[in-house]
C-alpha cells in the first residue's frame, strides 16, 4: 500500500524576509510565492468535494516552500499518499495525482486505475501535471486504456523564493536533463518563468548572456507571442525596477560546482545537505535552552548555550529544520562568511546575548523588570539560534578535519594553480585506494581534466578501470555520459581522431582566463585581500560564473578589487571584512551596456555570447528601453576598461534598479554570496539571483549517476 505523505513547512518559514537598511531589494518576491499557492488552490477548488492526494516525492519539498498542510486540508485534500508503485486505498471519490511529468509515474497511475477497476472500486480521476502537460504522458495513458479515465490539467508551478534575493524553479534534474539526456524542457519552462516574472514587473530592457542553451533561452523569450490578456500589459512596457537579465549556462562554468564550497551555507550543504531550503539536524538542537530566570541573578547566562558534543550529536535522531534569514536572522549573517571566519563570528555573538542577559542584574525597580522581560523573548530566540549554529558547526569541524577532505583542498588549489597536473592525478588515484567517496573521486578528476584540457589517454583509461573495480561497473554509464557531449568534462588529450568537433571546440581556456579574469590570487602579498573580494568564498579562487556577471554589472570588479581600493583609502571606516564597503566607500553603478570592453576574453569561453536589446512592442522603431537610448558619451566611456572604476559615480541613477542574474542548469551557494558581496560593493543595483535549482559537485554526480537524494517528506507521516 502507498505510504502516506505530508508536506514539511511551517506556517511562518515562507523563505522570505523584510529587507533591512543595508538589504533593500526592489523586488518583492513574495509575489511569486502567492501566485504559486494561487495556482495549487485554484487546481484543488476545481475538483469539488473531498478529495484524495496523490503527490510525486519531489514535489513535497518545493510545495513545502510555498503552502502548508493545513492550506491543502481547508481545501478539501482528506488524504495524502506518495506517488509510488503497489495499490492505492482511497476513502474518497476524488483521487488527485500531482506529478512532474514523467513517464515512470504515468505507468504507476495507469497502473493504479486498472487495478482499481478489477476491484470495481469507482473515482473519478485528476492529473496536474508540474509545470505544464504533456503529449508524452497523454499517449502512455492513452497506450495503457485509462486516457479516457483521467481529466488532465496542469499545476504550473514556477519560481519559488528561498530567501528575499533567491527565487528557484527547483528542478533537481535540470543538469541532468540538458547536458546527459539532450531533453530541452527546462529551457521552455525556464523561459514561461521569466516572461511570469516580465508580467510582474515589467519587460527586461536587455537580455544578456553566455552559453548555447543562454542564447536559446534568449531567442525563445524574444520570440514569445504573449495571448490576448489584459494582465499582460506589463509585457508591453519596458521594467522600471529591473535593468537587465543575465543568463549564465551552467557548462559555461563547470569549474565552480565541483570545487568543495567553503562559506558557511555551502558546506552545510556540502557535509550534511541542504533539501529544498531544509537541512536534517539532531533533535536536541532544535529544542530552546531553558532561559535564564529574572528572580535568580547569580545564575549564567549562558549555562544552557552549549549544545551537546558533536560525537553526541551524530548519533541523534534527525528531524527537518528550515534555514532561513526570516526566522533566523543569525543565520543571515552567518551564511555568506567562509567557515574560518563562522567561529569568531559566534564569539562575538555569544559575548552580545551575554551583555544583554547581565543587564538583569541592573534592574533594581519593578517597571526596569518588567522591561527586561518584555524583551526576554527575543534573547531566547537569539539564544537558541546562537545555540543551534554553534551545534551545527562543531558537527561539521570533524569533517572539515579528515585526511581526504584535506587532500582533497590541497588538490583543488595545485589545479588551479596549474601545479603540475600530473603530481595531483597521481594523488586522485591514491584517494580511489584509499576508499575516497566516489563523488569526490569524480568531482576531482572533471576538474583536473576541465583545467588541463584533457587527461592523457593510457592514465585516464587506467583511472576508469580502477574506479569500476573500486565502486561497482553500474557506474559505467555514468563514466561515459562525463565523457560525451554535449557534456564532455572527463575527456583524453590529446582527442581522437573520431571525437565529434563539438568536443574540441568546448574545450575551456583555463590558463588565460586565470589571468584575464582574476581568477586565483597567487602573490602572498594579495592573500590579505581575499576577504575583500569575491574569492573569499573560495578561500583565493573567484567563481568564473561571477566574473562574468561583473563584466556586465561591474566592470571595474574584474580588472582590480574595488574594495580593497577603498579599504585602503579608508572607505570601510568600520573595518568589517567580507561585508563589503559601507555607506560611502560603496561604487556608484553603471549603466549595463552589455559586454564591452571584455568581448575578447567572453568569446574564448565555449558557448554562444547574448546581448539583445528587447523592443517594446507597438512603439516607434521598437521603442528602446531607457537604459538602452543612454547617451553616446557612455557608451564611448565603456569601450576603455581602464577608465571604468572612476567613470562609475559619473551617471547617477534616480532610483535603484535590479539586475536578475539566471542560471541555467543550477547554482551553488557559493556563487550565490560571491553575487551578494558584489551587490554590496555597488550603490544603486541589487542582485535577484533566479535558478533552476541549488547544485553542487555532488548532486551534479549523483544525478548523473541517478542516484535519487531524499525525498524532502517524511515517508510515515500523514496529515494532522
Amino acid at each position: 500500500m502507498a505510504a502516506t505523505a505530508a508536506v514539511s513547512t511551517s506556517a511562518s518559514d515562507d523563505g522570505t524576509s523584510k529587507p533591512d537598511a543595508d538589504h533593500e531589494y526592489t523586488l518583492d518576491v513574495s509575489q511569486l510565492k502567492e501566485v504559486a499557492r494561487k495556482g495549487l488552490v485554484d487546481a484543488l477548488n476545481s475538483v469539488n468535494g473531498a478529495k484524495t492526494l496523490v503527490l510525486d516525492p519531489s514535489l513535497a519539498g518545493p510545495l513545502g516552500l510555498v503552502t502548508e498542510v493545513a492550506l491543502l486540508k481547508h481545501h478539501g485534500v482528506d488524504k495524502m499518499f506518495w506517488l509510488e508503485p503497489g495499490p492505492l486505498s482511497a476513502s474518497t471519490t476524488n483521487i488527485v495525482y500531482l506529478c512532474r511529468p514523467l513517464i515512470k509515474w504515468a505507468k504507476i497511475i495507469a497502473d493504479q486505475i486498472k487495478r482499481h477497476a478489477r476491484e470495481s472500486q469507482k473515482h473519478t480521476y485528476t492529473l496536474f501535471l508540474v509545470p505544464r502537460t504533456s503529449t508524452l504522458v497523454r499517449q502512455i495513458l492513452e497506450d495503457e486504456g485509462v486516457l479516457g479515465d483521467v481529466n488532465i490539467s496542469s499545476y504550473n508551478l514556477q519560481f519559488i523564493p528561498l530567501a528575499d534575493d533567491v527565487i528557484s524553479l527547483e528542478n533537481d534534474a535540470a543538469f541532468k536533463e540538458l547536458w546527459v539526456d539532450g531533453d530541452e524542457t527546462v529551457v521552455f519552462n525556464s523561459m514561461q518563468a521569466l516572461i511570469t516574472l516580465q508580467r510582474l514587473y515589467g519587460l527586461f530592457p536587455r537580455i544578456i548572456g553566455k552559453g548555447d542553451f543562454a542564447s536559446r533561452l534568449a531567442n525563445l523569450m524574444t520570440r514569445y507571442i504573449p495571448a490576448s490578456d489584459p494582465s499582460d500589459s506589463l509585457l508591453d512596457s519596458a521594467s522600471e525596477k529591473i535593468d537587465s537579465l543575465i543568463i549564465i549556462d551552467r557548462r559555461t562554468d563547470m569549474i565552480t560546482p565541483l570545487l568543495t564550497q567553503l562559506t558557511y551555507e555551502g558546506l552545510i550543504d556540502e557535509m550534511i545537505g541542504i533539501k529544498n531550503s531544509h537541512v536534517e539536524l539532531p533533535v536536541s538542537l532544535l529544542t530552546p535552552p531553558a532561559a535564564p530566570n529574572p528572580n535568580q541573578p547569580n545564575a549564567p547566562a549562558s549555562s544552557s548555550a552549549a549544545p551537546p558534543p558533536a560525537q553526541t550529536l551524530m548519533k541523534e535522531k534527525k528531524k527537518k529544520h528550515h534555514l532561513t534569514e526570516a526566522t533566523d536572522p543569525l543565520f543571515g549573517e552567518l551564511r555568506d562568511l567562509n567557515f574560518s571566519a563562522v567561529g569568531r563570528k559566534l564569539n562575538q555573538v555569544a559575548r552580545r546575548i551575554d551583555e544583554d542577559y547581565k543587564l538583569r542584574h541592573q534592574a533594581k525597580t519593578v517597571a526596569q523588570l518588567r522591561d527586561f522581560v518584555g524583551k526576554l523573548g527575543g534573547l531566547q530566540t537569539e539564544h537558541q539560534s546562537l545555540r543551534l549554529h554553534t551545534g551545527l558547526s562543531e558537527m561539521m569541524v570533524p569533517m572539515t578535519r579528515t585526511d581526504h577532505f584535506n587532500k582533497s583542498l590541497e588538490i583543488q588549489q595545485n589545479l588551479l594553480a596549474s601545479y603540475e597536473i600530473t603530481a595531483q592525478i597521481t594523488a586522485i588515484e591514491d584517494l580511489i585506494a584509499q576508499g575516497a567517496d566516489m563523488q569526490l573521486v569524480l568531482r576531482l578528476l572533471c576538474l583536473a581534466s576541465i583545467i588541463a584540457g584533457g587527461i592523457k589517454a593510457k592514465t585516464l583509461e587506467n583511472i576508469k578501470r580502477e574506479i569500476l573495480q573500486s565502486y561497482g561497473y553500474d557506474f559505467l554509464p555514468m563514466l561515459l555520459s562525463l565523457a560525451a557531449p554535449p557534456l564532455a568534462i572527463l575527456i583524453p588529450n590529446p582527442l581522437p581522431p573520431s571525437t565529434p568537433q563539438s568536443v574540441a571546440a568546448s574545450k575551456f581556456p583555463y590558463t588565460s582566463l586565470r589571468k584575464q579574469f582574476r581568477l586565483l590570487l597567487e602573490d602572498p602579498d594579495q592573500l590579505e585581500e581575499v576577504e575583500n573580494d569575491i574569492s573569499y568564498v573560495y578561500s583565493g579562487y573567484a567563481p568564473v560564473s561571477v566574473r562574468l556577471v561583473q563584466c556586465v554589472a561591474q566592470k571595474g570588479g574584474v580588472l582590480s578589487n574595488p574594495a580593497e581600493k577603498e579599504r585602503k583609502a579608508g572607505g570601510d571606516a568600520d573595518g568589517r571584512k567580507g561585508k563589503g564597503v559601507a555607506g560611502a566607500g560603496k561604487v556608484q553603478a553603471h549603466p549595463i551596456v552589455g559586454w564591452k570592453g571584455f568581448e575578447d576574453v567572453v568569446a574564448s569561453i565555449p558557448g554562444a555570447t547574448v546581448d539583445i536589446v528587447q523592443k517594446i512592442p507597438g512603439a516607434p522603431d521598437g521603442g528602446l528601453p531607457p537604459v538602452a537610448s543612454m547617451s553616446k558619451w557612455h557608451e564611448h566611456i565603456w569601450r576603455y576598461p581602464a577608465g571604468l572604476t572612476s567613470c562609475c559615480a559619473v551617471a547617477p541613477r534616480e532610483q535603484p534598479t535590479t539586475t536578475v542574474v539566471f542560471f541555467l542548469g543550477g547554482c551553488t551557494y557559493t556563487e550565490i554570496a560571491a553575487l551578494r558581496w558584489v551587490g554590496r560593493q555597488n550603490k544603486g543595483r541589487k542582485f535577484l539571483i533566479a535558478t533552476t535549482g541549488i547544485v553542487s559537485g555532488s548532486s551534479i554526480i549523483e544525478s548523473i549517476a541517478g542516484i535519487e537524494r531524499g525525498s524532502g517528506g517524511t515517508k510515515d507521516a500523514g496529515l494532522q
